[in-house]
């Protein structure tokens, strides 16, 4: 109970009631007490963060790939392939038969997986050694085939790999070079890219609507699913050079590259339109979830935000300082970025530490 004291005013007036000291302290004491009870009695907060997860190598990570929010591969220098079933908390490595660089992978199902393979320059015996070539797995990663393209150049380095599904899919890189299989794989057919330029990244809808971007300003984009390709305009910045890019639905799309650059367009990939990173680092990916929520990983543990369609991008903390070469999300609160040095980061709900008692 509190308690109550009738006080008369110095200058006229009715009493007035005001709480006494002692009751006072009582009265908060107790509400602490009860605040404190009930968040004890709560569930644990929570909050969706970037968190570093240990992949047991210092090898240079250059790719990510996630089947669900468990299956996952990540690729690298010196031949690193690492595995996971249970979202990154522990990585297993394979062992793909290479000492080689490992570019890209991908992963139709658990068993069938592709794996894109840069040779050493110094380590190769003679000019006519192809610089670049295929593996594919189809037992899950325990044993792989070499696959060689045809290409007039065998010194011609092959970079990425993008699929539609796993029977469509495409591998480009130097000299705008292009092939396309449409059958998992079993056949390669180059197609006629309009660009001389080195190609770094793509990004695609389905198997008709794809787009590749690399140096030189260079974004090509296809309808028919490469049979014909077309050159995009890049507004303000002749002479970027992209890394990569991102497309929610058959209009909207970001690319990202050099010295902080980021494009967006709405028409397709026809016209490209500058956005205001507000850095200068160099970007290296780009993952947009839907039309608004996006994310970019760059240079020394760079990574960008926006909530807005990239009209605005904010600066995410992270445990890294190293490069982050590549990205990937499986929804909007399960994501992974690699890098440089062996680093993984896994982008999702952490838990706060709970109060002691």
């Amino acid at each position: 109970m509190l308690w109550t004291i009738n006080i008369s005013p110095l200058r006229g007036g009715s009493g007035s009631k005001i709480l006494c000291a002692c009751g006072a302290r009582q009265f908060l004491l107790s509400a602490f007490c009860l605040l404190l009870c009930a968040f004890c009695f709560q569930p644990s907060a929570s909050a969706t963060t970037w968190t570093r997860q240990p992949s047991g190598t210092m090898a240079w990570l250059r790719s990510v790939y996630f089947l669900d929010q468990n299956r996952g591969w990540v690729a690298g220098s010196n031949g690193t392939l690492l595995q996971t079933t249970d979202g990154g908390a522990t990585w297993k490595k394979l062992l793909p038969l290479t000492r080689d660089t490992l570019q890209d992978v991908y992963f139709a199902n658990e068993r069938v997986g592709w794996l894109v393979v840069e040779r050493d320059l110094l380590k190769l015996k003679t000019n006519d050694e192809p610089r670049s070539y295929l593996l594919k797995t189809e037992d899950g990663g325990f044993s792989w085939r070499r696959v060689f393209l045809r290409t007039p150049d065998a010194n011609v380095r092959l970079v990425r790999a993008i699929f539609a599904d796993s029977q469509r899919g495409w591998v480009f890189g130097e000299t705008g070079i292009v092939f396309a299989t449409r059958d998992g794989g079993e056949h390669w057919e180059r197609q006629a890219s309009p660009t001389k330029h080195l190609l770094l990244g793509g990004a695609f809808v389905d198997y008709a609507h794809v787009w590749l971007v690399g140096a030189g300003a260079t974004i090509v984009n296809t309808n028919d699913g490469g049979l014909t390709w077309q050159n995009g305009i890049v507004r303000d910045d002749a002479n970027a050079r992209f890394n990569s890019a991102s497309f929610v639905g058959n209009s909207l799309g970001w690319a990202v590259g050099a010295a902080g650059r980021i494009f967006t367009t709405i028409d397709g990939g026809r016209t490209w339109s500058p956005q205001k990173s507000n850095i200068d680092s160099d970007l290296l990916d780009v993952k947009f979830i839907d039309a608004n929520e996006g994310w970019v990983a760059g240079n020394e543990g760079l990574l960008l935000h926006t909530n807005d369609g990239g009209a605005h991008w904010a600066v995410q903390t992270n445990a890294s300082s190293h490069a982050l070469q590549r990205l990937c999300f499986v929804d909007r609160d399960h994501g992974w970025a690699v890098g440089f040095g062996g680093t993984i980061l896994k982008y999702g709900v952490a838990e706060a530490p709970r109060l002691k008692s």
